[in-house]
């Protein structure tokens, strides 16, 4: 019963979310500022499926939505600038777990058929959101190419999962180089997003689904490599999200058992 109500919520919560987010997006098509706007609104689905976010974002992080709100005062705070974020890519509910680590200005690189899904897919496209055709690698290293492009012309950030698709429960999966490759070229950081482990711990009919623990770790600089060492680089980081991503996993358990 509990599932089913869950369910009925999360539906008519996305479409109306989805609905009037493509009105209010049609104001400002393809703004940036959209994605994390509605991000954080689907993160509030947490508390339907009755999971705790322990968010760790670096205050320096923020500065750049604490700068805006100060902008008539012409305050002018330091933040990690545009960057590319990366983050482990577990199952469906990244969408309401990791969204709430989105930072101002940052879009997000999808399939091109995600503009296909009913009421998502339209609002995903307004909201600025890059879409590139995983079929066809020639148009997927030209995607590479417009994101450098878009970050050194609108300084934008951009979100990306370097595992290319969803893990399902088989581990961090290996890293593809796109990412890196885009920020080497782009000459920003690799802002690194690690999400404690939620493949089979969420379960529909269950009140509480525990703690999932979403950090930001510092940025990588990415000046010191090229594309020959790109490969180099991705091994770094993926070494780094393992480590990470079983240190977060152990705090959730101690701090489940505390709970219990």
């Amino acid at each position: 019963m509990l599932a089913i109500v869950r369910i009925i919520i999360v539906i008519l919560f996305t479409i109306l979310v989805c609905v009037l987010g493509c009105f209010y997006c049609l104001l400002t098509p393809r703004n940036p500022s959209h994605v994390m706007r509605f991000g954080r609104l689907f993160g509030k689905l947490s508390y339907v499926f009755g999971i705790t976010i322990i968010s760790r974002v670096p205050a320096k992080a923020k500065a750049k939505a604490k700068a805006k709100a100060k902008a008539k005062a012409k305050a002018k705070a330091k933040d990690y600038g545009p960057s590319i974020y990366i983050g482990n890519h577990q199952n469906n509910y990244d969408m309401v777990t990791m969204s709430n680590a989105v930072q101002p200005n940052t879009v997000t690189i999808g399939k091109k058929s995600l503009v296909l899904i009913p009421f998502f897919g339209p609002l995903y496209w307004l909201a600025g959101n890059i879409l590139i055709d995983r079929a066809n690698r020639t148009k997927a290293h030209n995607t590479i190419s417009q994101v450098v492009q878009q970050i050194k012309k609108r300084k934008i950030s951009v979100w990306m999962f370097p595992e290319g698709t969803r893990s399902r429960g088989r581990g961090l999966l290996p890293f593809k180089t796109g990412a890196f490759y885009a920020a080497i070229a782009a000459g920003v950081p690799i802002v690194p997003v690690c999400l404690s482990e939620t493949e089979g711990r969420i379960k529909l009919n269950r009140w509480n689904n525990g703690v999932v623990i979403v950090e930001m770790l510092p940025p990588i600089d990415t000046t010191k490599y090229n594309r020959e060492n790109v490969r180099e680089l991705a091994e770094y980081c993926h070494n780094l999200f393992k480590a990470k991503i079983a240190e977060l996993n152990q705090e959730v358990t101690e701090i489940e058992q505390k709970m219990k």
